[in-house]
Formats: structure tokens, C-alpha cells, sequence
């Protein structure tokens, strides 16, 4: 099982680098990695014509036993040997007008168990709602072929999880968000999380390609690093991943290549009230049905 999924997010991670480098026109650098847990491959390209960075990394790895963010959730594995393998992307573009985008899948054995994880957000700086339904679109489209309940079940989740409590916030929009998945068999289960991550390409290429000519200047560049700061708080105090990949000595460039180039925090700064920074927090901040199916 480790084997196959393995090879896909390798194959995942190729279409996605190939994917970007079209969007933007620059090339990526990869660079190969080993180390005590496994092996790895990192791709990043930096201050590009569209992205101020982006990353895509794929790695393999295995320890003696299962770190506390993991064990967290499954007290029944602690002391367990593990195996994971995986794909993460966070994309941060440089125009202020074309959202952050992430995207995750992974597979892990511990024990008798295994399980697949991941899921893909989008942040705007700036909100688009045809961008938003969109996005969300292509998720529900992705896994409505595996039964109508995995959409909005995943979105709720994405919704949960993608929440900064200490300031009463979403990071972004949303999109999907699954964990410990391990339905019917593995088969189904597989199959499942390659429709999900595949999807992104379809998703979020699109939007960067309409946004990234966007005029902009002081003010937006200014609102966009206010709002990577709040991404930065989510990342390295709420996001259970990267605390997964600390606590179980991953590398470290890596798990925090997350994190924008720049973003600031200023001492109670807001937006100024005379324009669209000052609603956007309550339009597009809160969990909203994007695609209106509720009201049916």
C-alpha cells in the first residue's frame, strides 16, 4: 500500500510542479533529500512573475514510533513504528488580487492501521466570489463520484480546521479537508484521495492565471502582508502538520516552507474603512455555502 501510494504522489507531485511552471513561465529547482526518518523531494520556485514562492514537496518517511501530534488522535497507536509517505503545495503569489493557495495528500501505516489524509484551501487577500464558487465547484466535482455525503462532509471539516481561534477567523475561504480516512477498503479509499488531489490543478490554476494580472499597489500589497500574517499564526501555532513534522524531526526547510517570504504584524492595525479591505474579513472569513446548496 505504502508502495503505490508512494508512486502516485511522485506522479503528483511532477504534474503539479508542470502545472505551475506553465501558470507562471519560470522553472522550479528541485533539490533531493535524505535523512534519519527518509527521503525526499522539495521543488520551490521564488520571485517569479507570478509566485513570490511556491513549494511543492514530496516525502517518504518512517520512525520507531509515532510523535505526540499524531498520537494525539490515536492514543490506541502510541509506541507504534510508522510509515507515511506524501505531497504538500502552498502557493503564495505575488499580486495581491490572486489568492494563497494549499494543498495536501498523504497515506500513513502505523501498526495494523492505515490511513489516508489531505485536502486543499484557498486564501484570498482580496475576495472574488466567482473565484470562490469556482474553486469549490471543482472540489464537489471531484468527489461527488464517490457519493454525494463526501463534499459537504469534507467541506465542514475544512471549515473546522482551517479556523485561527485566537482571532475569531477562517484562514481563507475553504475547500475540502479530510483525515483519517480508511473507508470500504483501500482501493476505494486510494482512489478517493487521487480524485481529491488531482482536482487541484483544475481548481486553483485557472484563478492564479485571471488574478495574476491584476493592477495593484501600496495599499493592496500592504493588506496582503497583514493577511499573511494571520497565515503564518495558523501555520505554526494551530496547524497540526507542522507540528507532526517538528515533533518527529523532519526537515525542516521542508515542513516550513509553508511560509510566505514576508508578512507583517503591526500593533492594532486595521484596514482603512473607505474601501473593500474593511468587509472583507466578514464576507469572506466566515464559513459560507459557496455553492448555494443549502437553500435546495
Amino acid at each position: 500500500m505504502l508502495s503505490q501510494a508512494s508512486a502516485y504522489f511522485q506522479s503528483l507531485q511532477s504534474r503539479l510542479v508542470s502545472a505551475l511552471e506553465s501558470a507562471d513561465g519560470g522553472r522550479f529547482v528541485s533539490e533531493e533529500w535524505t535523512g534519519k526518518l527518509g527521503r525526499g523531494l522539495g521543488a520551490t520556485i521564488e520571485n517569479s512573475a507570478v509566485f513570490e514562492r511556491c513549494g511543492v514537496n514530496f516525502s517518504r518517511v518512517s520512525a520507531a514510533q509515532l510523535p505526540k501530534a499524531a498520537t494525539a488522535r490515536h492514543p490506541e497507536l502510541a509506541g507504534c513504528e510508522f510509515s507515511a509517505a506524501g505531497v504538500s503545495l502552498v502557493a503564495h503569489p505575488r499580486n495581491p488580487k490572486c489568492p494563497t493557495a494549499h494543498m495536501n495528500a498523504r497515506f500513513f501505516q502505523a501498526g495494523n492501521s492505515w490511513w489516508f489524509g489531505g485536502g486543499m484551501d484557498l486564501t484570498p487577500h482580496y475576495g472574488y466570489d466567482e473565484d470562490c464558487v469556482h474553486f469549490h465547484r471543482a472540489c464537489k466535482a471531484a468527489l461527488d463520484p464517490f457519493g454525494g455525503e463526501y463534499y459537504p462532509r469534507f467541506k465542514a471539516a475544512c471549515d473546522e480546521y482551517f479556523w485561527i481561534p485566537h482571532r475569531g477567523e477562517a484562514r481563507g475561504v475553504g475547500g475540502i479537508f479530510y483525515d483519517d480516512f480508511c473507508e470500504r477498503d483501500f482501493a476505494f479509499s486510494f482512489a478517493l484521495a487521487r480524485a481529491a488531489a488531482d482536482a487541484f490543478i483544475p481548481a486553483y490554476v485557472p484563478i492564479a492565471r485571471r488574478r495574476c494580472g491584476e493592477s495593484f499597489g501600496a495599499r493592496e500589497r500592504e493588506h496582503q502582508l497583514w493577511r499573511r500574517g494571520r497565515y503564518v499564526e495558523f501555520n505554526l501555532v494551530c496547524d497540526r502538520g507542522t507540528l507532526f513534522g517538528l515533533q518527529s524531526g523532519g526537515r525542516a526547510e521542508s515542513i516550513l516552507m509553508s511560509l510566505p517570504p514576508l508578512a507583517s504584524w503591526r500593533n492594532n492595525w486595521s484596514p482603512p474603512v473607505d474601501g473593500e479591505e474593511a468587509e472583507f474579513s466578514e464576507k469572506y472569513l466566515r464559513p459560507r455555502d459557496w455553492l448555494g446548496l443549502e437553500k435546495r
